[in-house]
């Protein structure tokens, strides 16, 4: 396994990911100073986003089940727990956005090879509640 984001495992085949990107920020408030720069005031930490790139051939490997998981655990709105391939956790994140695009269609309109960039965001841990009805919607989508 190459990553886990929700449901959704990226592996070789059928669902590759091909890199990340990872970004940090910082919160600043802005103080308007006259006739100078304005003075900024370290608030805290700020937005920690993914950026993740992967790659299917469903002619040759499937996957698209998984695109469509990905999918419906971006449209639940809810947060998913998301996991890099040597165990190191990278914690509850919701996904902001799932595009996608084909190439090489064949003669049903179906790519043969589909390039997917999913955006993500980290969030706050789910209460207890929300944890296992998340758990039951992943043991259900992987069935």
């Amino acid at each position: 396994m190459l990553m886990m984001l929700g449901p959704v495992q990226f592996e070789v085949m059928p669902f590759n990911t091909d890199g990340y990107g990872h970004g940090h920020e910082a919160g600043f408030a802005e103080k308007p100073v006259l006739g100078t720069r304005p003075v900024l005031e370290f608030v805290g930490e700020g937005p920690e986003s993914w950026t993740i790139r992967a790659k299917l051939f469903p002619a040759t490997f499937g996957g698209m089940g998984q695109l469509e998981l990905l999918y419906q655990a971006r449209a639940s709105g809810r947060p998913q727990y998301m996991m890099r391939g040597d165990g190191a956790l990278m914690g509850w994140v919701v996904i902001l956005s799932v595009s996608e695009r084909a190439s090489y269609l064949d003669r049903n309109g179906v790519g043969k090879v589909i390039d997917v960039d999913i955006s993500v965001k980290r969030c706050g841990s789910p209460g207890a509640g929300s944890f296992f009805s998340l758990l039951a919607d992943v043991l259900l989508w992987n069935r």
